[in-house]
C-alpha cells in the first residue's frame, strides 16, 4: 500500500446543534483514486469543504504529507497542491478555452497579479495551458469562448483549470453532474488517464455508482455525517451495513451483491 498523502483525524463540523461531519478518520493513499459516497446529507461535500479550506472544522486534524493544515484557507490549500472542483461548473464563460486554462496556470505563478504585463512574459503559462488542453482533449476548441462548449466539454475545461497549476491531489465533487449519460464514460476514462499518466491522487464525491465502482481503488461510505464502511469496490458491494443504510438493491444491475 502506498504511503498516505492525506489524512483526517476525528474531523468534526457542527452547525449549531447539527453535526454535519462526525469524527471522521480518513486515510488517502498517494496515487490512488479514493471515492466518498453516501446519500444526500451524508456529509461528503462538507468533508471536501473542510479539507480544501472552505470551512473550518469544529475540531479534529487534517494532515497533508504529515503536515497539519487544519483550518488553512483555500488559497493555502491550493499552494500546497490541492486542486478542487465544485458541483456547479466554475469557468470564465466569456474567455476562450485557452485563456481559462492559462489564467488558472498563472494564478499560482509569480505573475499572478500582472494581467497587463507584456504577453511574452507568460510563455511558461501558455506552454502549460497547451499541455493541459492536450491532456483533457480540448486542444481543438482552444480558441472558442468557453460559454459555447457543451456541458460535458465545460466539465473537461474545469478539470483542465484544476490541473493547470499541477496539483498533487484532485478533489472532484460530482464531476458528472448534469452530463448526458453517453458523455460519462469518456469523462471516467479521462479521469483515470490523468490519475495514472500524470501521477495524481484523486478524491471523488459522486452519485454515479457505476462510475464509482469502475474507477475507485478505495471507497469510503458516509451516512448521517459518519463513516460506516471503507474498502475496495468489491468489499463495499458485499457490505450488508452499506446496503441497508444506503445502497439497497442497486448492485443487482452491476453484477454485485444485491
Amino acid at each position: 500500500m502506498s504511503e498516505a498523502i492525506l489524512e483526517t483525524r476525528e474531523l468534526r463540523r457542527e452547525f449549531g446543534a447539527i453535526v454535519a461531519v462526525e469524527d471522521v478518520d480518513l486515510v488517502v493513499s498517494a496515487g490512488s483514486l479514493h471515492s466518498i459516497i453516501g446519500p444526500n446529507g451524508a456529509g461528503k461535500t462538507t468533508v471536501f469543504n473542510l479539507i480544501s479550506g472552505t470551512l473550518r472544522p469544529t475540531r479534529g486534524q487534517i494532515l497533508l504529507r504529515g503536515e497539519d493544515i487544519t483550518g488553512s484557507p483555500t488559497h493555502r490549500a491550493i499552494h500546497r497542491g490541492i486542486g478542487r472542483s465544485f458541483q456547479i461548473t466554475n469557468i470564465f464563460p466569456n474567455l476562450t478555452v485557452f485563456e481559462n486554462v492559462r489564467i488558472a496556470a498563472q494564478a499560482l505563478g509569480k505573475d499572478n497579479f500582472k494581467a497587463l504585463s507584456p504577453h511574452r512574459r507568460f510563455g511558461a503559462y501558455m506552454d502549460r495551458a497547451g499541455v493541459v488542453l492536450d491532456l483533457v482533449g480540448l486542444s481543438d476548441r482552444a480558441s472558442v469562448p468557453a460559454q459555447v462548449l457543451a456541458h460535458g466539454d465545460q466539465r473537461k475545461l474545469e478539470l483542465g483549470m484544476i490541473l493547470a497549476p499541477d496539483p498533487e491531489i484532485l478533489m472532484l465533487d460530482e464531476p458528472t453532474a448534469g452530463m448526458a449519460a453517453e458523455q460519462v464514460p469518456e469523462l471516467i476514462e479521462l479521469i483515470r488517464n490523468i490519475q495514472s499518466s500524470a501521477n495524481k491522487t484523486v478524491m471523488l464525491v459522486e452519485h454515479n455508482m457505476q462510475m464509482v465502482m469502475g474507477v475507485s481503488d478505495c471507497i469510503t461510505v458516509m451516512h448521517q455525517g459518519a463513516v460506516i464502511a471503507e474498502g475496495t469496490p468489491s468489499e463495499i458491494r458485499a457490505n450488508q451495513r452499506v446496503q441497508t443504510a444506503y445502497l439497497g438493491g442497486l448492485y443487482t444491475d452491476l453484477g454485485g451483491a444485491g
